[in-house]
């Protein structure tokens, strides 16, 4: 059989992998971020300490080499020309007297007065931006100001910066195949738990062990153990009522086809009659059979009601004793009904309980003898409702009364022939509707009642 997959519904796996991965990228690019704002920082203070440091040792250059300013200048430019690092960008540069008047500046030195506060600023100049730093220390009598390229000092940042970045990028493959393969052990379990699953079948339907599944799926495999024991159990009781109907069937079956073939055997009229009626029983037989048997099979796939309204229960007793009168005084019983006054009502289906009632009328008529009396009786009993069905008749014997609500069970002497399956029917719809359903005698050897009990369910 092929496995269903509902459209638009991913396995868990590529959820939690899409999921942890997702946070995972998350994480990753909100420590890349950090991470490099962090280091373009620390980049550009490391360039500021180069350019003070640079504008300090050109100080102390400048007071021990004043007479010499011109040859500082010329070997300054020199070095300034040579090839740098990124990490080393050029500096210019100009020397002035205390009041700003200028001495000497490199060639690419940004065009400004030597004026201005001492300390770091930026400045445009010519369409470029650089940073500057103004030393001018007044016992030194010098001003010494150095600038850099503001986009020389962006590279260098960051490629500082990139080189920080850089080890955790190399570690998002790494990061990202350890969490698939995590995921991938984590699951196992519930694969495996699959796997046993899909090797029962309707000859296999022992309990999964459970053995090293999860602490978060051990409620699946119980509510999965739990189904499959009632799975189970419908299976045998499935088995079972096959089984009990087709010897049921065979007999009402054999019964009619053997009457028919008397009846065309026969020359004698009256004996082709009786034949006839015989095969008419036989054919009432198997229908009455065959309409329990389809209403056990509708009953049994039930859990609750499908449609519960409040039901009267004096109101259906009294009609279904009505419809049963005639046939009680056919068969030479008196049929009486009983009930408390106003009405009794319960939650159910009314259909339903007037078939049990039928039923349980049909009982008590088909196995007691002519001239006893069947009761039907309605009552409030404290906090419940009650509805029950009693004879006079001869009784069950006590060891019997267990097995009487049994499918396909008369009972060791029957009285008269019948299916067995009425009182299961009336069982099965008892229980549809939370009643309890019990037989007694009426004492040790008169009668039997038989009771549809509903505590605390009474509505009205």
């Amino acid at each position: 059989m092929r496995a269903l997959r509902p459209a638009g519904i991913q396995s868990l796996r590529w959820r939690l992998l899409r999921t942890v991965s997702i946070v995972a990228l998350m994480i990753w690019t909100l420590t890349g971020l950090l991470s490099y704002l962090q280091a373009r920082h620390e980049a550009e203070e490391f360039l500021d300490g180069h350019l003070a440091l640079s504008a300090r040792t050109l100080m102390a250059l400048v007071r021990d080499n004043e007479a010499r300013l011109p040859d500082l200048k010329a070997r300054l430019d020199g070095m300034r020309r040579q090839s740098h690092g990124i990490y080393d960008p050029p500096i210019e540069f100009q020397v002035g007297k205390a009041d700003g008047t200028p001495l000497v500046r490199s060639a690419n030195a940004p065009d400004i007065p030597m004026r201005g506060m001492a300390g770091f600023m930026d400045i445009q100049r010519d369409g470029q931006s650089w940073r500057l730093y103004n030393l001018a220390p007044p016992e030194e009598g010098y001003r010494i100001q150095v600038a850099q390229p503001m986009e020389l000092r962006e590279v260098a940042a960051l490629e500082v910066a990139m080189q920080t970045i850089l080890p955790v990028g190399a570690i998002l493959p790494v990061l990202l195949l350890l969490i698939y393969l995590s995921i991938r052990r984590g699951l196992k379990p519930l694969e495996d738990l699959a796997s046993e699953v899909s090797a029962r079948t309707s000859e296999n339907l022992s309990a999964l062990t459970g053995r090293a599944v999860p602490r978060e799926a051990l409620p699946l495999v119980t509510a999965v153990n739990r189904l499959m024991y009632r799975l189970g159990e419908t299976l045998e009781n499935e088995r079972r009522f096959t089984a009990d109907a087709a010897h049921e069937l065979r007999t009402p079956l054999a019964a009619v086809k053997t009457q028919a073939q008397v009846a065309l055997m026969s020359q004698d009229p009256q004996a082709r009659e009786h034949a006839l009626r015989q095969l008419l029983a036989g054919a009432d037989r198997a229908g009455r059979l065959m309409e329990q048997l389809l209403r056990l099979a509708r009953l049994d796939p039930l859990a609750t009601l499908p449609e519960a309204q409040p039901v009267d229960l004096v109101t259906l007793a009294a009609t279904g004793v009505a419809e049963r009168l005639d046939d009680a005084v056919a068969s030479g019983h008196v049929l009486d009904f009983q009930s408390d006054a106003g009405p009794v009502r319960v939650e159910g289906d009314a259909d339903l309980l007037a078939a049990a009632l039928r039923n349980l009328i049909d009982n008590a008529l088909r196995h007691t003898p002519p001239g006893c009396q069947v009761t039907v009786r309605v009552l409030n009993e404290g906090d419940h409702a009650v509805l029950s069905v009693s004879d006079d008749g001869p009784g069950v014997a006590l060891e019997e009364l267990p097995r009487l609500g049994e499918r396909f069970h008369r009972g060791s002497a029957p009285r008269s022939e019948g299916s067995g399956l009425g009182l299961a029917i009336v069982r099965r719809i008892a229980e549809l509707h939370g009643a309890e359903f019990t037989l007694h005698s009426n004492d040790p050897q008169h009668g039997l009642t038989a009771r549809m009990d509903w505590r605390a369910l009474r509505h009205g």
